[in-house]
């Protein structure tokens, strides 16, 4: 509550007056909406100069149109405790449990993204993209709670991991952690949608943006013409490019290793994922 509190008081910088409101809650970060402005308070331990380093790219021209940019002046806020804090206009999300998703504007989304060259966002050092880091993280934390799943699965989720290594066909400006739960209607009243949150945004392998909506494909889990939409929505014209696999597979032991971890019956989502690692690790 007194997060909440703080964050609702960060809001009235925006301007507006009305009830505070939590969005959807997460382990990592607390949102509050208060009328059109959100505020989010960033996980603790977030570093402030890489999270400043990244809101400087979101309010960047060059991403006009692709990231929805924080609102003026873009800096970090901090919190009552020590937290970090941004502000940013509220755009409706997208439903990633809808029926119909934006494939295509998905996948061109996130190619323009990639076409962005680093080098001309300025002066100053971007950190690098979380995707590879919290792939690392979620196995570490599934080896260091040894009564999460079965060996079998344990074994299963740890080994494609290890086995997903590979080095980048090429370093991009990447979002870090891409899934539909990122994407929000223009609040500037735009046609097209814009990506959010910033807090894995940095230098990376691109293929890791890719990554989740393969592993969901690869584990059976989306149909085969929503995928080869988004693909051709990227750019790409082969069913399953070469340089996807490595990333695909490390986002599948991650999401595997998350289900495991809730020490809940496992979910079709969950199953799904701990069955894809079996069968990796049998082909290998």
């Amino acid at each position: 509550m007194r997060v909440r509190a703080d964050l609702a008081g960060l809001a009235g910088e925006g301007g507006s007056g009305v009830v505070p409101v939590r969005l959807a809650p997460r382990s990592d970060a607390t949102l509050v909406r208060v009328g059109a402005v959100v505020v989010k308070a960033h996980a603790p331990g977030t570093k402030a100069a890489a999270l400043a380093a990244r809101l400087r790219v979101a309010a960047h021209p060059a991403l006009a149109g692709i990231l929805l940019p924080p609102l003026p002046p873009a800096r970090v806020r901090a919190l009552p405790g020590g937290r970090s804090a941004t502000l940013w206009p509220y755009g409706v999300p997208v439903d990633p449990g809808a029926d119909e998703l934006p494939w295509e504007a998905a996948g061109a989304l996130l190619a323009l993204l990639h076409a962005v060259d680093p080098a001309a966002l300025g002066p100053g050092a971007l950190p690098a993209a979380g995707g590879p880091t919290r792939a690392a993280e979620a196995v570490a934390r599934l080896r260091a709670a040894p009564g999460a799943g079965t060996a079998d699965e344990r074994r299963a989720v740890e080994r494609v991991l290890a086995g997903a290594r590979a080095e980048p066909a090429r370093l991009a400006l990447c979002h870090g952690d891409f899934h539909f739960g990122q994407l929000v209607a223009d609040p500037a009243g735009g046609d097209g949608l814009l990506l959010i949150d910033v807090d894995d945004l940095g230098v990376g392998d691109p293929a890791w943006d890719l990554a989740r909506p393969a592993a969901w494909f690869a584990a059976g889990l989306v149909p085969e013409p929503d995928w080869r939409r988004f693909l051709a929505g990227y750019g790409v014209a082969e069913p399953w490019p070469d340089w996807l696999d490595g990333p695909a597979r490390a986002l599948t032991a991650q999401l595997a290793a998350r289900a495991l971890l809730t020490g809940r019956p496992l979910s079709e989502e969950g199953a799904a994922f701990v069955d894809a690692c079996r069968r990796i690790d049998a082909l290998t």
